[in-house]
């Protein structure tokens, strides 16, 4: 297959994955209200999830074909690129108001996230002779944090003993016999299976095109999954946070970024992982030491910067500046 062949596939399977993406979270979301699930439970589940689905399949796919560089590389370049990048930029579209529920729950969770890869990663350092490595445990115990950390959200965002009663405002039997909303239940399972296809197809595509552009280039997987594929599969993340900041609701932005960086890591991570270890490979000490340096900075600029409880234009500045550096750096390395 020829470069540009490779070029292509990449393309079409990071459309694939991310329209893939949208309709799966329409159609489950459309479901569960059906169900009557609360708004925000939806919010924090199933929408939360369907952001970083473009990340999950593509690190999935990478570990079930054995390139733990794509897998663990697009986790940790993705995250920085949400922290360095997309927070920037959305700071400098507009200043960041920062409520405490964001400085007490979320952002902590994202700079906990950040450790949690150097911990489990960095095995090397924590006990001499051992390779740097994500194992199997490490993935579990990441699943189980996962669980923790979704209970824990939902029962903080959750009102309590809120129980919503769809069967006060209509007959049951009324609803489910409706043509028009068996019509829509069909198209919900129609955009469902759709988007999961997409997905998967999508995901092989990508993964299979990234493969060989590296391979191509001359240059190792980890490269190509912290530079090009991670941008790509962080562009849903990117468009939501800057209209969200356009639009002045800078809290979503903020909660879309740090939601996605702790599910990247707790949820993709420790999926990955558990389907195949992740030997770091190319993926270096620097790279997760600069995801944890990023989510500390952001905690700072948020709660101790020149405004208190906002990111400012020019804390942005300094974020997008550091992200040009690092991408500067990844450039560099791929020339030597």
């Amino acid at each position: 297959m020829t470069f540009l062949l490779f070029i292509i596939q990449f393309a079409v399977g990071l459309i694939a994955i991310i329209k893939g993406a949208d309709w799966l979270t329409d159609g489950a979301a459309s479901i569960a209200q059906r169900f009557g699930i609360p708004s925000i439970v939806i919010g924090l589940t199933i929408v939360a999830m369907g952001s970083s689905a473009p990340e999950f399949v593509v690190s999935v796919m990478s570990a079930i074909q054995g390139n733990t560089d794509m897998a663990l590389g697009n986790i940790v370049g993705s995250n920085i690129f949400n922290i360095l990048g997309i927070m920037g930029i959305t700071a400098m579209v507009r200043e960041i108001k920062v409520d405490r529920g964001n400085i007490r729950y979320d952002v902590p969770f994202a700079v906990l996230s950040s450790a949690v890869i150097a911990i489990t990663a960095l095995d090397s350092y924590l006990n001499e002779g051992m390779a740097n490595s994500i194992s199997r445990t490490d993935g579990m115990l990441l699943l189980c944090l996962f669980a923790i950390f979704m209970s824990y959200t939902i029962a903080i965002a959750t009102p309590c003993n809120h129980v919503t009663n769809v069967t006060d405002v209509t007959d049951v039997t009324d609803v489910t016999s409706s043509a028009s909303d068996k019509k829509q239940s069909l198209k919900d399972v129609v955009f469902i299976i759709g988007g999961l296809s997409c997905l998967i197809i999508g995901g092989d595509w990508l993964v299979s095109g990234a493969s060989g552009i590296a391979s191509a280039l001359g240059i190792s997987d980890a490269i190509i999954a912290l530079t090009i594929v991670s941008a790509g599969t962080s562009a849903p993340e990117l468009a939501a946070s800057v209209m969200a900041a356009r639009k002045g609701d800078t809290a979503m932005a903020l909660g879309n970024v740090v939601g996605s960086v702790s599910f990247n890591v707790f949820f993709v991570l420790g999926a990955a992982a558990t389907i195949h270890p992740l030997s770091l490979g190319d993926v270096t000490t620097m790279d997760i030491m600069t995801v944890l340096a990023a989510s500390i900075l952001l905690w700072v600029f948020c709660k101790f910067g020149k405004t208190y409880y906002t990111l400012t234009r020019s804390e942005g500045l300094i974020l997008t500046l550091l992200a040009i550096a690092y991408y500067t750096y990844l450039v560099l390395q791929m020339k030597n």
